[in-house]
C-alpha cells in the first residue's frame, strides 16, 4: 500500500519533470516570468506558431506550471506560482555545473562578447539607491510595462542606437534582460562600450530580482 501511494506521487511529480523535458517550454516558461502573455504574443517571441504554442500551454497548464484567464476575446497566460522561477534557475545550475555542453556553449556564444564579471544584484541595488548609476532595461516595452527594476530606464536593444542620447555621459550602465543568459544584455553592453560608456550587465534578469524581494515597478492589475 505504501508503494503504491509513493508511486503514485512520484508519477505526479514526473508531470512536472515532462514539462520541463521541451526546449520551447522551457523558454515559454522564461518568457511568462516576465509577465502575463498571450498566446499570440508568446507565439511571436518564442518564434513558434500559435498552434505549437497552444499545445505547449496545454500541457503546462495541466502540470500546473501555468495558469490562464480570459479577457475579452484573448486568453491570458501567467506562471501558476513563484516557485516556477526557482525550478527555472535550479535547473540552469544543475546544467551549467554537471553538462560540459553548457559551459561549452556559454564559452563560445556568451563570454566572447563579455568576458568581464556581471554585476551582482546586492551591488547594483547599493549604486541604484545612491543614483549614481542608470539601470537599462533592454527587453521589449511590454515585458518593461510589465514589471521592472524600480527606476529603470526601457530601451528595447533594437532601439539603443537610435535613442543613446538619453543616457547620462559618464554615469555607469547597467543592463539587463530577461536572464543571466538573455542575449539583449550582452548586446547592450557591447553597444554600449562601443559608445565609450562604461556598462556591464546584470548577472541575473528581471525574475530573479523580483523574487528576491528587490524594489520593482509592476503594472498595475
Amino acid at each position: 500500500m505504501v508503494k503504491d501511494y509513493k508511486k503514485s506521487i512520484f508519477e505526479q511529480f514526473a508531470r512536472t519533470g515532462k514539462a520541463f523535458s521541451n526546449a520551447h517550454r522551457i523558454e515559454l516558461l522564461e518568457i511568462l516570468a516576465q509577465g502575463e502573455r498571450t498566446v499570440e504574443q508568446l507565439s511571436l517571441t518564442a518564434g513558434l506558431t500559435v498552434a505549437n504554442t497552444s499545445q505547449h500551454l496545454q500541457l503546462l497548464r495541466n502540470a500546473g506550471l501555468v495558469t490562464a484567464r480570459k479577457v475579452g476575446q484573448y486568453v491570458h497566460y501567467n506562471l501558476s506560482d513563484d516557485l516556477v522561477i526557482d525550478l527555472l534557475v535550479a535547473l540552469r545550475k544543475l546544467s551549467e555545473r554537471h553538462l560540459a555542453e553548457v559551459e561549452r556553449l556559454v564559452n563560445t556564444y556568451l563570454t566572447v562578447k563579455d568576458d568581464l564579471e556581471p554585476m551582482q544584484v546586492k551591488e547594483l541595488l547599493d549604486l541604484a539607491e545612491e543614483g549614481v548609476v542608470t539601470v537599462l532595461d533592454v527587453r521589449p516595452e511590454a515585458e518593461y510595462q510589465a514589471g521592472h527594476i524600480e527606476g529603470a530606464l526601457s530601451i528595447p536593444m533594437e532601439q539603443l542606437e537610435e535613442r543613446i542620447d538619453e543616457l547620462k555621459p559618464g554615469q555607469e550602465v547597467v543592463a539587463y534582460c530577461r536572464g543571466p543568459y538573455c542575449m539583449l544584455a550582452f548586446d547592450a553592453v557591447a553597444k554600449l562600450r562601443e559608445k565609450g560608456f562604461t556598462a556591464h550587465r546584470l548577472d541575473e534578469g528581471f525574475p530573479e530580482w523580483r523574487k528576491a524581494g528587490m524594489p520593482v515597478e509592476m503594472k498595475d492589475e
